[in-house]
């Protein structure tokens, strides 16, 4: 017999993820590749399998724990006649041989790194959130790189901050509890001189009928933060056409037999990306972000369209990369590859960042239309809702034509009204004419 410790993988792009379940109990057997535990990143979760078959001794770690790549998390007995190279993982497993009967606590299985120097403005400066102390006392509590990380950006000495983590640990629900509770100090002050925005007040459901509490997800908290921020933050405007995708329908629909021999299926969603990534090389204002400093514009060269995929998870966007340079059939492939990550929860950090752009499709949910949000700091976002049939009136008479609903939000600060028209003119020419997709 043989013992080994298991150690978070790659982790995909993320600094630190959360332990959010333990999938044994100590003197379990597992089998390889069996889910030992599930860790949870902003937006993604994702198992840690077991090399190979074996007994687990214990768990060096507890769930609500904060762990990196390299940290201990278990320690497994692995029967002799297991061979490593057996074992084909679809996530790299780091283990470590060590001497059977060995203990060691969790604490020394672990290390704080030093905190780094203070880079960014306190927010106290703007925000009245108070900050007092040395950073340096920073070292002196127990948390995570991340959250000291979070704690510096935002101008917060750590020591007043009290940790709900275990073993007292401070977690970024922590952070956020500690500023929110400052800001809505500062705002009670505010209200009474009659600015700043009122805090939805408290209600005991409970009064009216029966009722259930839910915690969110934790994607579905860092949504809720983001939509919050962004609609506060980024000056909207939404500018609404319909396209004509009779031809483009009927045509789709003719690549059935083609799409199953390829194993791929095309929906409408593939032709829009390809629409959007072309429409944006024509139209590259649409392909900026604003600067931090509120003085610059960054002027992109590539093209990665965003997609939102609704997940029982809460809402993710994971990200095509380089699709003005892809045909129908590969962007199709993305899509449905993405969609089904999405929905097992397997998508990785790096899935989700770089985007230029972002499409919302209500696809056959239903609707007329609706305004998406940016998603800062993108400019731009198309929101599709279903087609439906009208009359069109082609010069001579009326006739039944499909009609595609869009609505393109956009960022006032960079995205002017002409911009927008220009790029949803190309948006609607390239879905009611796909011959000039290959133009």
């Amino acid at each position: 017999m043989a013992i080994e410790i298991i150690k978070v993988p790659d982790l995909g792009g993320a600094e630190t993820v959360d332990v959010i379940e333990l999938s044994l109990a100590q003197g379990d057997n597992i089998a390889a590749e069996d889910s030992l535990v599930v860790l949870e990143s902003d937006k993604a979760t994702m198992d840690v399998p077991s090399p190979r078959a074996g007994q687990l001794i214990k768990y060096l770690v507890a769930e609500g724990d904060t762990v990196k790549v390299g940290d201990s998390i278990a320690e497994l007995e692995i029967s002799s006649s297991e061979s490593p190279a057996e074992v084909q993982l679809e996530q790299p497993v780091m283990i470590e041989e060590v001497e059977p009967k060995i203990e060691a606590p969790v604490s020394e299985l672990k290390s704080e790194p030093a905190p780094g120097p203070v880079t960014t403005e306190p927010v106290a400066a703007i925000t009245n959130v108070e900050s007092s102390g040395d950073s340096g006392a920073e070292g002196e509590v127990y948390a995570g790189p991340s959250v000291r990380l979070m704690a510096r950006e935002l101008g917060v000495t750590l020591d007043s901050v009290v940790g709900s983590g275990p073993r007292g640990r401070i977690i970024k629900d922590d952070i956020d509890a500690y500023v929110k509770g400052k800001l809505n100090s500062a705002a009670s002050n505010e209200l009474a001189k009659g600015s700043a925005i009122p805090s939805t007040p408290s209600i005991d459901f409970s009064q009216f009928g029966p009722i259930d509490t839910v915690k969110l997800t934790k994607i579905q908290k860092l949504t809720a933060s983001n939509m919050h921020r962004n609609w506060l933050n980024v000056p909207h405007v939404t500018h609404f056409d319909d396209a004509d995708i009779t031809n483009l329908e009927s045509f789709r629909k003719s690549l059935k037999v083609e799409g199953e021999v390829r194993g791929v299926r095309i929906t409408p969603v593939a032709f829009i990306i390809k629409a959007i990534a072309v429409a944006l090389d024509a139209n590259p204002v649409i392909n900026r972000s604003l600067a931090s400093d509120g003085e610059h514009y960054i002027q992109k060269s590539y093209c990665n369209i965003g997609m939102a995929v609704d997940t029982p998870r809460g809402l993710v966007v994971p990200v095509i990369r380089n699709a003005n340079e892809k045909g129908i059939w590969e962007i199709a492939a993305d899509v449905a590859n993405f969609a089904a990550k999405a929905r097992d929860g397997k998508l990785k950090p790096i899935d989700m960042q770089g985007g230029c752009f972002s499409l919302s499709s209500l696809g056959t949910i239903g609707g007329n239309g609706f305004t998406p949000i940016v998603n800062a700091p993108e400019v731009g976002i198309l929101g599709v809702s279903k087609s439906q049939m009208k009359p069109v009136w082609n010069g001579d008479a009326f006739e039944p034509r499909l009609m595609l609903p869009l609505a393109l939000s956009y960022d006032h600060r960079l995205v002017n009204g002409g911009d927008a028209g220009r790029f949803m003119t190309d948006i609607v020419k390239f879905l009611s004419d796909i011959r000039h997709l290959a133009l």
